[in-house]
């Protein structure tokens, strides 16, 4: 399987010889499927929380004796039965995040850019760098690219000064090659990626 490798004015450069058997066969959605909610799972801020009998104001004094007055036994005013009493089993404070297979995080990342290969919204360039890290540097080159609204750009080592241009562009995204997930690749419209960084996931 072989893809063209263009430069910053969008001219073809050369090509990329890519595995059949990586990207070119049957995607392993399930593979991003496990990758993107593990990532998903691992930005959940679980900061909820709910006050039991211990937390919740008032006394713990036993309001009545407990017999003799005809009515039901009770120990507190904060028992869980009572208004105003404590949640019983209510959410508390946690992580949602989990281990995943190394294996299974490399595998859904090949996966997520064979489904770009296979969409044609992956461009393979010889370079990302610009002259100045300016965002109307950063705009124009991804012009070129025909690169519209989301993007991912990927390289081994990415461009400081490219990467001070594009933060303060909606939607796009730097990343190096070495902390690319899935959930980034799916969430672009396209991917820009370097030759070297392209030969390196595949290598995953």
């Amino acid at each position: 399987m072989q893809v063209d490798v263009v430069n910053a004015e969008n001219k073809k450069v050369g090509t990329l010889e890519l595995s059949d058997d990586v990207f070119a066969g049957r995607v392993k959605s399930h593979l991003i499927w496990e990758a993107v909610v593990h990532a998903n799972a691992s930005e959940h801020r679980g900061t909820h929380g709910t006050k039991n009998r211990a937390n919740v104001s008032g006394s713990g004094r036993k309001p009545w004796k407990q017999k003799g007055t005809g009515r039901a036994r009770i120990g507190s005013i904060r028992n869980p039965i009572w208004r105003h009493g404590g949640t019983v089993f209510g959410p508390q404070p946690r992580s949602y995040g989990y281990a995943l297979p190394l294996k299974v995080k490399r595998g859904g990342v090949v996966a997520a850019l064979a489904q770009k290969i296979q969409d044609g919204s992956l461009i393979v360039i010889d370079a990302l760098a610009i002259g100045e890290g300016r965002t109307k540097a950063a705009t124009e080159l991804l012009k070129k690219l025909g690169a519209d609204g989301k993007a991912l750009l990927i390289d081994v080592k990415p461009d400081d000064k490219l990467g001070q241009a594009v933060r303060n562009l909606a939607g796009v995204q730097l990343l190096a090659s070495a902390k690319v997930g899935a959930r980034d690749v799916m969430h672009a419209t396209r991917v820009i990626a370097t030759k070297a960084a392209v030969e390196k996931l595949g290598a995953l």
